[in-house]
């Protein structure tokens, strides 16, 4: 996939919420059963809930896309908690179409559209602060090519489908990770497929088959656990 061929169009999920559609590749950047139901379900009650009590977390996401999971993030992350959030997106949507996407008002934040603005605005490949405790860092880069001094608490993994974009569902990606996680790290994600469970286990994940968002039976997590 190239920026040269990049086309994304805004569609409208069956909860309301925006999602795109990428015509050259024939795939939506979320589930049509619900962009905010789907991203909740996955990302946030069976991802960043088990770390809400946490005085400091290290979340990585691997596929930034519209900004939903940040969003849902910054909306439901307990007050009192340092938060550092990385996300990685090689191809940025451009603003302009941004715009154009409803959460804020889906969600009735209409006060707290202007932080999800503020997550897209932020610049790109530095630490910005949105607040005294959620801290931003979006790198536009290949995932492949990601260095970090930090270690993930916590990792949204919300690249396309495996048939759509096999290059990052590959064991070299997820070892690569693995090796970011601390002890005790999750890494969560909406897909189910054996031959992607099969490869996050032969890195050392333990993982497990949870009860999938609407229209999906199943979806992924794994943990990192101590040794």
């Amino acid at each position: 996939m190239s920026k040269d061929i990049f086309n994304a169009e805004i569609k409208e999920s069956k909860d309301g919420s925006s999602t795109l559609y990428r015509a050259d590749i024939n795939e939506h950047y979320h589930s049509i059963h619900g962009a905010i139901s789907e991203s909740l379900h996955v990302f946030i009650n069976s991802g960043y809930k088990l770390f809400s009590n946490r005085e400091q977390l290290s979340i990585l996401e691997v596929g930034f896309g519209t900004g939903l999971n940040a969003y849902l993030t910054l909306l439901n992350k307990n007050e009192s908690q340092a938060l550092f959030y990385h996300a990685i997106e090689k191809y940025p949507l451009p603003i302009e179409l941004i715009r154009k996407i409803n959460y804020p008002d889906i969600l009735n934040e209409r006060e707290g559209a202007n932080l999800f603005f503020t997550l897209h605005n932020s610049q790109w490949n530095r630490v910005v602060s949105l607040d005294n405790s959620f801290s931003l860092k979006k790198s536009e880069i290949d995932l492949i090519n990601l260095k970090s001094d930090k270690s993930y608490n916590l990792i949204y993994f919300d690249a396309f489908a495996p048939d759509k974009q096999p290059e990052m569902w590959s064991e070299d990606l997820f070892s690569l990770l693995f090796s970011m996680m601390s002890d005790g790290g999750v890494l969560v994600t909406y897909c189910c497929k054996g031959v992607v469970r099969r490869r996050l286990l032969s890195v050392g994940f333990y993982v497990e088959k949870i009860a999938g968002p609407h229209g999906k039976r199943e979806m992924l997590r794994a943990f990192k656990y101590c040794h």
